[in-house]
């Protein structure tokens, strides 16, 4: 009664005594406090403190302590010394001193409300937390060692991590307080990373932290997930973010079906770095009961198609040095990065009994050609896709087998191609006669470096030092004729092959048998013919034929 005036004003009435001075227990008055601040804990704490006893106040009791006093009115009117001002100037000199210290008492506000916020204690915290936050130098995070760095990008500052442990009204509030700052992207993207990375469940499928608190309900991950989604900034992402971030926040939106804007706004951010992530990455689950594909390949030709245009406006306004920062090998152009990698995706999609034809080469065209220096990966995906898929028609396999540049197969691609039972005859034969034309073009290229070495040109060295490249150099011409024949019986090889398939070809048009396997399987030719002229040949069934064109002289006596 002597610290506390709303005690003193429940107890100050007379009590009711026996005639022998005892008193009545039925008339003791209790006291309910059904609305006081806190906890049984904090109540004994400020009782202690009315009877002289000391109490420990530390970042965690002065919150609820600093409500309890303003509750029992324990303040400097009604006695000297009270708890009031001695826990006031607790949170001026040690809490609001410090980010963390205020970051702690503001989590003890949770369960203060709405006391806590109508002493300002909450809006105080917020206030240094954002100014200590805002204040921190970008320039010193990039400065820690490699080994420093977290999974998403640089190491979180401390105050990023200490911000965690508040639950999601008080993190809205204390990064639109920092936003209305104006500081870097950094900071604010750092810490939406190191919130989002302890709250949302499942979200790195590498690492799995198993002293998380049980998964929120779904509405509140909901919440969750747009809070993160809505602060991003819709640039490309500072380091702190990654594309394995955004692919896992990607995920969690298909699970609790968030809003196609959000969604939208994901797959753009990621399609701003999509040289970053991984095959694992892409292979994201569909979630949707309307699709029967194992993949979500819907999201991942959005992506595609966001990443072409953000690319290649990039690419138009930004200088040479500008765009090799985009990659993070820094090693060309992004387009070949994500050539790479959609042909290892569509190899592991090929395999999908359900996958469509029509996606799968929606998908293979959506690159622009510049974004493939070689089509072997491509080759690679479309055989899967036959092997998978047997029971495509002839024509379904020639709209497979056009997403390929034929001219951009290595030889051992071609070798195999043209082995490839699964491709069909038009295919075959195009791959048959670029082939031949690598084969050519190597032979050609070999018999003239040949001759180049073996001119005249200088004297031999003398036997000294010189001597042992001589003997190398004469060696390897050795090894390069012998190559040399190899080829040129290769490509003969492949010269009685292609005439023997003309041949073929030429009894299937004479044949006009009704009903006949080959007739079943022909289609009247479109417009411009059968795009034999595209091979170099200057009519529909002309195969260059190497005997006919060279000269008589062998190749032995060329070089």
């Amino acid at each position: 009664m002597l610290k506390s005036r709303k005690l003193h004003e429940l107890l100050s009435e007379p009590e009711h005594e026996e005639e022998d001075g005892e008193i009545d227990e039925s008339d003791i008055r209790r006291i309910s406090l059904h609305d006081f601040p806190g906890v049984s804990a904090t109540f004994e704490a400020a009782a202690k403190f009315c009877y002289g006893v000391r109490i420990d106040v530390s970042s965690t009791t002065v919150a609820p302590l600093r409500c309890a006093a303003e509750y029992l009115e324990m303040t400097e009117d009604f006695a000297e010394d009270n708890l009031v001002s001695r826990t006031e100037l607790f949170l001026t000199q040690s809490v609001f001193r410090s980010l963390s210290q205020s970051v702690k008492v503001l989590k003890t506000c949770e369960t203060l409300l709405p006391l806590a916020e109508d002493l300002g204690i909450a809006q105080r915290c917020i206030d240094i937390i954002v100014t200590g936050a805002c204040a921190t130098e970008v320039s010193s995070l990039f400065s820690w060692p490699v080994s420093d760095r977290h999974k998403n990008g640089i190491r979180s500052a401390t105050w990023m991590e200490d911000l965690t442990i508040l639950n999601l009204p008080f993190y809205k509030r204390v990064i639109s307080a920092m936003k209305e700052r104006n500081p870097s992207t950094e900071l604010i993207e750092g810490s939406l990373v190191s919130y989002a990375n302890r709250t949302i469940p499942g979200l790195s499928r590498s690492k799995r932290n198993l002293k998380t608190a049980p998964p929120p309900a779904e509405p509140a991950q909901l919440d969750l997930l747009e809070t993160i989604i809505t602060n991003l900034s819709p640039a490309r992402s500072s380091v702190f973010i990654n594309a394995q971030f955004l692919f896992g926040l990607l995920r969690t939106a298909n699970i609790l079906h968030a809003p196609e804007s959000l969604r939208t706004a994901l797959e753009k951010k990621i399609a701003a770095q999509l040289e970053q992530a991984t095959l694992d990455d892409l292979l994201m689950p569909s979630y949707s009961y309307l699709v029967e594909t194992l993949y979500d390949v819907e999201a991942v030709e959005r992506v595609l198609r966001y990443f072409i245009e953000e690319a290649s406006s990039a690419i138009t306004a930004e200088n040479v040095s500008e765009n090799e920062e985009r990659s993070p090998a820094g090693n060309g152009d992004p387009f070949l990065t994500v050539g790479r990698l959609v042909d290892g995706y569509l190899a592991e999609v090929a395999s999908d009994a359900n996958l469509r034809v029509d996606k799968f080469c929606d998908i293979a065209l959506a690159l622009p050609d510049h974004s493939r220096v070689y089509d072997d990966g491509l080759y690679r995906a479309v055989d899967v896709y036959l092997k998978a898929h047997p029971a495509l028609t002839e024509s379904e396999k020639e709209k497979v087998c056009g997403v390929m540049n034929f001219r951009k197969l290595t030889l051992e691609a071609c070798t195999h191609a043209a082995q490839n039972e699964r491709l069909p005859l038009r295919a075959v034969v195009q791959v048959l006669f670029f082939e031949q034309l690598q084969l050519r073009q190597a032979i050609a290229g070999t018999i003239l470096t040949a001759e180049d070495e073996d001119q005249p040109t200088a004297p031999p060295p003398p036997p000294s030092t010189e001597g042992g490249r001589w003997r190398v150099a004469a060696h390897e011409n050795q090894l390069l004729r012998l190559g040399m024949d190899s080829m040129k019986n290769r490509v003969q090889d492949l010269e009685r092959e292609c005439s023997s398939m003309r041949r073929a070809i030429e009894r299937i048009d004479r044949s006009g048998e009704a009903g006949g396997r080959w007739q079943r399987r022909r289609r009247p030719p479109p417009a411009g013919g059968w795009g034999w002229r595209k091979l170099g040949c200057k009519s529909r069934l002309q195969v260059f034929d190497s005997r006919e064109a060279a000269p008589k002289r062998s190749v032995e006596e060329q070089s």
